[in-house]
């Protein structure tokens, strides 16, 4: 993969804080990666047919549609069923994780994250992406 191909990964950003978003956009263009934010699930299922992100990290607690369901819409989806998404959540609990487990997300961060462990994930899922299956 060249260096141009990585710079043009697209990470899609749902959260319902503000603060959370910009902190993880400010985070991931420093990174190198284009950013999608969304502030609801409603409004991450329109920019995923538009925008077709190549990862994704998802709140869980959203208004209207909460993370879960929005990871296992996306997740019926063909078209985005490989997608990694990335569950984030306040709580570091075993009953969270498994919940999202079984929606079909791809890992779990806690909330509040730092620009490091922001980076790892993408990092850890561009190199799963590039090995062939």
């Amino acid at each position: 993969m060249t260096q141009a191909a990585s710079s043009s990964t697209r990470v899609l950003v749902i959260d319902d804080s503000n603060t959370i978003r910009r902190s993880a956009e400010i985070f991931l263009r420093q990174g190198g990666y284009e950013v999608i934010l969304a502030e609801d699930g409603f409004d991450a299922l329109a920019k995923v047919n538009d925008f077709e992100p190549d990862l994704i990290f998802c709140d869980i607690l959203m208004p209207r549609l909460d993370g879960y369901q929005t990871c296992a819409i996306i997740k019926r989806n063909p078209r985005f069923a490989e997608v990694p998404v990335i569950m984030l959540s306040s709580k570091d609990g075993v009953f969270d994780k498994a919940r999202g487990r079984m929606v079909g997300s791809d890992d779990y961060l806690t909330k509040p994250f730092t620009k490091d462990q922001l980076l790892q994930a993408v990092a850890h899922f561009r190199a799963l992406a590039a090995v062939p299956r």
